[in-house]
């Protein structure tokens, strides 16, 4: 569910443009967006954000399908659009945090960085 909209329940189907929330489940903590440069590929940063699923519209994602898939199905590639900035979200192996790039001061040693770009490609291709 997007902000502001009924929670869906575990199994249900997703129809392509669906807006959508993602919620770390540990945490509590929404993927979530904002005009702030990443930190490595200077792009648009990705970061954690609210309490208990709680949040903003800078939570929101839409589900963007390949083809001409009606719902998101497991294994077929996908996007996530961010509603409000228009970017998608991407991951490269060529921004993994390490000691060489931010020293003992990384979010999590050794992780990609996710961040989101303006424009689609390979890096905003999920599975």
């Amino acid at each position: 569910e997007g902000h502001d909209q009924t929670p869906c329940t575990a199994g249900q189907k997703l129809t392509c443009g669906s807006r959508i929330r993602l919620t770390h489940i540990s945490t509590g903590r929404n993927l979530h967006t904002h005009g702030i440069r990443s930190p490595l590929s200077r792009q648009q940063e990705v970061s954690g954000f609210g309490e208990d699923g709680e949040g903003d519209g800078g939570d929101d994602w839409i589900i963007t399908c390949e083809g001409r898939d009606t719902y998101w199905t497991r294994n077929r590639p996908f996007k996530l659009q961010h509603k409000d900035t228009r970017t998608y979200l991407s991951s490269n192996a060529q921004y993994q945090y390490n000691q060489r790039n931010c020293g003992g001061n990384c979010p999590i040693m050794n992780h990609l960085e996710v961040a989101a770009k303006a424009t689609p490609d390979l890096e905003t291709r999920w599975k």
